[in-house]
């Protein structure tokens, strides 16, 4: 199943030329991959914090492609590329409105934490479970952002052919 929706970019979210800022499109994606557990899924970060899970980013990966600009309409696809007891691996993928050229793709390692303490914990078996009724990807991830950029600019490509 692909996890998919919608953004118009916002005139706030952007800079003098129009172009949405560069940290704006990590909050878009974030916000996405949110919508998306909650849509998809009918899962709640707030819910999973009252049971003892939050997550925390451990790091970004991101690789602009072309920009995207103020009023557009630009769509987001959000897919988990690796779950382990203490972190998960999630691509999130911007397009234009049709899904046809991507803007940009972001990787970001998201570590289990204790909400309580804020320190490290593995994931409880009853998430484990859950996560594994999603859809993972590893394939996705093994060459390297550089490489999947290839990749999906290949895709664009043939598809506009």
């Amino acid at each position: 199943m692909e996890l998919k929706s919608s953004y118009k970019v916002r005139f706030n979210d952007c800079d003098p030329l129009g172009h949405l800022n560069n940290s704006s499109y990590i909050d878009y994606m974030l916000n996405a991959r949110e919508d998306h557990l909650s849509q998809y899924y009918q899962l709640s970060l707030p819910a999973f914090h009252r049971q003892g899970l939050a997550w925390v980013v451990r790091s970004h990966e991101i690789q602009y492609i072309r920009p995207a600009f103020y009023n557009e309409t630009v769509s987001i696809v959000s897919r988990l590329l690796e779950l382990t007891e203490g972190h998960l691996l999630v691509e999130m993928l911007m397009y234009d409105e049709q899904l046809q050229s991507p803007k940009a793709v972001l990787w970001t390692n998201f570590t289990c934490v204790d909400p309580q303490t804020g320190k490290r914990k593995a994931h409880t078996p009853a998430f484990m479970e859950l996560a594994g009724t999603m859809d993972v990807h590893p394939e996705d991830h093994q060459a390297g952002l550089a490489e999947r950029v290839k990749q999906l600019q290949a895709q664009a490509r043939a598809h506009a052919a």
